[in-house]
């Protein structure tokens, strides 16, 4: 039994930190995030992210109360570093710019799925934030794409997940082979 809280006591406060950088492969990544796959982070409600890329700075918000799942992987995938220095794969015009494989190609994943989450207030507004997919619903898993303008056909086909809240006219300069330098999670500091 004393066993038992002892692993209870180091699970709970496992804390993901940043440790793939611009150097790791697409297999170390991969293996990474396998690895980190079944570890459960707490996701504050209100919480934001910066992606860095070479054309400027994104910010949006999550929506963890629409897509829990996915925010938390999201969310972990960042933390750990694993979309440093990958690339914006994929550019529609007026529709979405795409990113997020550890290859670069459009076909990679991070070793694992997650399912579809879709909620009706989660909506493919403009600057909407997603996750790719194959033709399975439930292949999502490290891929995103952020709409460039409204695209309500994807709506309860493709989870929503957040929503640019600044830096729209950085996503629109994005194109194919633009870099993700890095995605940083914006926590509030508790007050005392």
């Amino acid at each position: 039994m004393k066993l038992f809280f002892l692993c209870l006591i180091i699970f709970t406060q496992l804390k993901i930190e940043r440790i793939l950088n611009k150097n790791s492969t697409p297999e170390e990544r991969i293996k990474v995030a396998k690895k980190y796959k079944d570890i459960k982070i707490e996701v504050p409600k209100n919480v934001k992210v910066s992606i860095k890329t070479n054309k400027g700075e994104i910010t949006c918000e999550l929506y963890p109360e629409y897509a829990p799942k996915t925010v938390e992987n999201f969310v972990k995938l960042a933390k750990l570093g694993f979309y440093d220095v990958l690339i914006f794969h994929r550019y529609v015009p007026n529709f979405v710019i795409q990113g997020g494989d550890p290859y670069g190609k459009g076909y990679g994943d991070a070793g694992y799925t997650i399912p579809l989450e879709t909620h009706p207030k989660a909506k493919h507004v403009e600057g909407a934030l997603g996750i790719a997919r194959a033709s399975d619903p439930n292949s999502g898993s490290c891929q995103f794409y952020i709409t460039l303008t409204k695209t309500p056909h994807l709506d309860g086909n493709y989870t929503v997940f957040g929503r640019v809240i600044k830096g729209m006219e950085v996503v629109k300069k994005l194109r194919k082979g633009d870099v993700i330098e890095k995605i940083e999670i914006i926590e509030k500091k508790k007050n005392r």
